[in-house]
């Protein structure tokens, strides 16, 4: 018994993750985890793990705890109740974070990958920008160039732009979800939750959008689609909008 339960504190989780890795990008759910673009380096990882697992099996069991026998005569010369001591230690930690671990495992193979709450987002929402891209960015948004902008491109316009007048009466239509901004109430925060690696370090990214009694028509933490035109509202850029349309959660709710 207590060589399977090293084995699956061992090869077996490693395996299962593996296994649930490889699972989530062949069913297009691993972009709900990590940014796309490193997606390659886990499934990568997840085969490696996957060979040495099978490999493992070729390992006779109770083998390691022989070769941890030999050198029991080392300690002969030690204290047997200081041993005993410092092994049920031992033990009890090890029990402790395998209990931990096999829990996290078991959740994360049950539980059905979904999107980060929007509550979660609104949490971590602040009207003191992100910044989400270089100067390259705001050159770009100067040439004209905007018609693929996201939300985080034009937070990062909004935050850095030292001529913000350049902007003013350029068109938007972006899609996001509806969080409250604590300096303007006459304004809501348009947000898009922004990962660079994975979930883990996901940040909001938001724009100002005006409309004066928004929360008489709109929820909080409701999806929508803003088409309207960037102006300048006491030296700040926000968005005017011409049409606020609730919509669907996005496929892909990210950006990256």
């Amino acid at each position: 018994m207590r060589d399977l339960w090293e084995r699956w504190l061992g090869v077996g989780i490693a395996g299962a993750l593996a296994v649930l890795t490889l699972v989530l990008a062949l069913t297009g759910q691993l972009d709900l985890y990590i940014n796309p673009a490193n997606a390659w380096f886990a499934v990568a990882m997840s085969v490696i793990a996957l060979v040495v697992v099978a490999a493992s099996f070729g390992i006779r069991r109770g083998a390691e705890r022989a070769h941890d026998h030999d050198h029991d005569h080392e300690t002969d010369h030690e204290d047997a109740g200081a041993v005993s001591t410092r092994r049920n230690g031992v033990g009890l930690v090890t029990a402790a974070g395998g209990v931990l671990a096999s829990l996290v495992t078991v959740a994360a193979l049950v539980v059905h990958p979904n999107v980060l709450s929007v509550d979660l987002a609104i949490a971590r929402t602040s009207t003191s920008p992100t910044l989400f891209g270089g100067e390259e960015v705001v050159l770009l948004a100067q040439s004209g160039d905007t018609a693929n902008f996201g939300v985080p491109d034009w937070s990062t316009v909004f935050a850095t732009a030292t001529a913000p007048e350049q902007f003013v009466g350029d068109a938007v239509d972006l899609t996001g979800f509806i969080a409250p901004n604590p300096d303007d109430p006459d304004a809501f925060l348009l947000t898009r939750l922004v990962i660079t690696h994975c979930v883990i370090d996901a940040q909001p990214a938001t724009l100002p959008v005006v409309e004066a009694g928004w929360a008489g028509d709109h929820e909080v933490g409701q999806w929508v689609e803003v088409e309207g035109t960037v102006a300048s509202d006491g030296g700040r850029l926000v968005v005017r909008p011409t049409a606020v349309t609730p919509v669907d959660v996005p496929e892909d709710p990210y950006e990256y």
